[in-house]
């Protein structure tokens, strides 16, 4: 199945690309922001937000409470805990970032 996960924008690490780090459960992705990108405002300002994230791009933001409640719906049907395994097992590659 494939679904968004949220994590929350722990960093920038790199501005022309729209790219950053994002804590998923205990694992950090760099992830493409360019979807989630300000328009008004540096992509800095997303340090702290929180976002959906499915294949590695950060498709839309949420606010704090809908991140706990999707989080809890998915730790109640298991599939979190699969989602971050499979994380857990690319994490070295995606630290990296995408090639």
């Amino acid at each position: 199945m494939c679904l968004g996960v949220p994590g929350q924008v722990v960093s920038i690490s790199s501005p022309e690309d729209k790219l950053g780090v994002v804590d998923i459960g205990g694992v950090k992705r760099v992830t493409n922001l360019v979807c989630v990108a300000p328009t008004d405002a540096p992509l800095e300002s997303l340090v702290g937000q929180w976002v959906l994230v499915h294949v590695g791009f950060a498709m839309s933001r949420l606010d704090p409470a809908e991140a706990e409640r999707t989080l809890a719906l998915l730790r109640e049907v298991g599939e979190i805990d699969e989602a971050l395994a499979a994380m857990r097992e690319g994490e070295g590659a995606a630290l990296r970032g995408p090639r």
